[in-house]
C-alpha cells in the first residue's frame, strides 16, 4: 500500500482547518484546565484561553503559547540549552532527526525551541499513545504538532501499525516537506546507555522505493545527541531499578509515569545540549544492500549509536561518576575537589528521596552503583567510540 492509499487521520496532528475546533473543545476539558491552573496562577487562565481561542493554526500555536512557554520552562528549570552542528541543515531539506532519549517530554520540545531560536522550522514529534492517558492530551499534542505512535497492540494490528507509521514518516518528509522527531528507541534507556532499536530502522525501512538502504535514505536520518547536564528522574530511575531487583515482575504504574513527566519537567536539569550531526546517507551509499535486512538495521543502528555517542557533551558530573565508579582518578583534572564533594552531595541527596522502606545496606550499594552508572554510562559510550572500543 502506498503512502497515498493510507488515511493519516488517526495518527496525524490536526489540520489547521480543525485547529480551531478542536481548541474550544480542549479549553473546556477539566483536566486540561487542571493542568493549566497547576502551571500558572488561576488568575491569568481567562486571558490564556482567550489568546488560544483567537490562534487559527498549528504554527501560530507553537510561536505565539509554546515558544514563551519552552522559554520559561528553560529559563527556570535549566543553566541554558545550546545547539550544536546547525552547519549540517539544509533549509531547504527536511529530516528525520533521530535522538537519545533523556526526558519523556522535552526531549523533542527542546530542540524544537532551539530550532525557534534559530529561526528553523520545528519538526513534528513522534509520541507513543501509552502516554496519551486523557483524551485531552491526545488533542493537545496533535494540535502541537505531534503524531501518534500506537504501541502495546496485538501482532497483526502492530505491523499493520507500523506500515501506516512508515508511510507518514515518508510521506511527511517527500510530500509534507515536514521534518519529523522520533527516539531511537521505545522508551528511555534507564542507565542512559543509548542504543537504536534494529525493530525501529526496520519500521523506517517499510515504506519508500527501492532497497531497504534506498528507502532509508529517502527520509534524511539525522543523528542528534541529547545531553542533560542533570537528570531530574535519576533517583525515580534507580528507585524502579530496585524494585525490579526485588522483584523481576514489578511494573510502572500510570500514576509512576504521570509523577515521571511532571519531574521531568519541573525540576532542575543544569545545562542541555542537543548536537547535530551530519545525515547519514553517505555512509548509507558506502555499505551498499544487504541480503539480510536484519543485519542491514543492525549495521544501521551501530551508524546512528557511534554518532550520537562520539557527540555527547560531557560535564563535571559525568567525569566524576565515571571516577567514582571505577575507583580511579582518570578524569580528576576535569573538575575540583570541591565540585566532587558538591556533585557527591548531589548523589547522596537524591537517592535519599527514594521513598522504600527497609532499605538495606546492600540495597543502598546497589542503588549508589546505579545512580553512578547512569551518570557515567555517556562517557563510556563516548569513549568506546572515539577510541575504538578502548575506555
Amino acid at each position: 500500500m502506498s503512502q497515498q492509499e493510507y488515511n493519516f487521520s488517526d495518527i496525524a496532528p490536526y489540520d489547521d482547518s480543525e485547529f480551531h475546533s478542536k481548541m474550544e473543545k480542549l479549553v473546556k476539558e477539566p483536566g486540561f484546565l487542571h493542568a493549566v491552573n497547576f502551571t500558572m496562577p488561576s488568575s491569568d487562565v481567562p486571558a490564556l484561553i482567550d489568546e488560544l481561542l483567537k490562534i487559527q493554526t498549528k504554527d501560530d500555536f507553537q510561536q505565539q503559547v509554546m515558544f514563551p512557554f519552552l522559554e520559561m520552562l528553560a529559563k527556570t528549570t535549566t543553566s541554558g540549552i545550546t545547539l550544536g552542528g546547525v552547519k549540517y541543515l539544509n533549509p531547504s531539506m527536511s529530516y528525520t532527526f533521530i535522538t537519545n532519549h533523556r526526558d519523556i517530554v522535552l526531549d523533542a520540545s527542546f530542540l524544537n525551541l532551539a530550532f525557534l531560536r534559530k529561526g528553523f522550522p520545528t519538526s513534528e514529534v513522534a509520541i507513543g499513545n501509552n502516554l496519551l492517558i486523557f483524551d485531552w492530551i491526545n488533542d493537545l499534542v496533535r494540535l502541537n504538532k505531534s503524531f501518534i505512535v500506537k504501541r502495546n497492540t496485538g501482532l497483526r494490528e502492530g505491523l499493520e501499525a507500523a506500515k501506516k507509521l512508515s508511510a507518514y514518516i515518508h510521506y511527511c518528509i517527500l510530500e509534507k516537506r515536514e521534518s519529523v522527531w522520533i527516539a531511537q528507541r521505545e522508551g528511555r534507556a534507564k542507565d542512559s546507555s543509548d542504543h537504536t532499536q534494529e525493530s525501529l530502522i526496520k519500521m523506517l525501512s517499510i515504506a519508500g522505493q527501492g532497497q531497504f538502504i534506498d528507502k532509508l535514505k529517502e527520509i534524511n536520518l539525522m543523528p542528534v545527541s541529547i545531553s542533560y547536564e542533570f537528570d531530574p528522574n535519576d533517583y525515580l530511575k534507580v528507585r524502579e531499578f530496585l524494585l525490579k531487583r526485588r522483584n523481576p515482575d514489578f511494573k510502572k504504574s500510570q500514576r509512576d509515569d504521570l509523577f515521571s513527566m511532571e519531574t521531568g519537567l519541573l525540576q532542575f536539569k543544569g545545562k542541555v545540549h542537543f548536537q547535530l550531526t551530519p545525515r547519514i546517507n553517505s555512509k548509507l551509499d558506502q555499505i551498499g544492500d544487504f541480503a539480510d535486512n536484519n543485519k542491514a538495521a543492525k549495521h544501521v543502528g551501530c551508524l546512528i549509536d557511534q554518532a550520537i555517542h562520539r557527540s555527547y557533551e560531557i560535564f563535571e558530573i559525568n567525569y566524576i561518576a565515571f571516577d567514582l565508579l571505577h575507583k580511579t582518578n582518570r578524569f580528576e583534572r576535569k573538575y575540583t575537589p570541591e565540585k566532587k564533594e558538591e556533585i557527591l552531595a548531589y548523589f547522596n541527596k537524591q537517592l535519599n528521596k527514594v521513598d522504600l522502606t527497609d532499605i538495606t545496606e546492600e540495597e543502598r550499594e546497589y542503588m549508589w552503583d546505579m545512580i553512578l552508572t547512569m551518570y557515567a554510562n555517556p562517557l563510556r559510550n563516548k569513549l568506546r567510540s572515539l577510541l575504538g572500543g578502548m575506555e
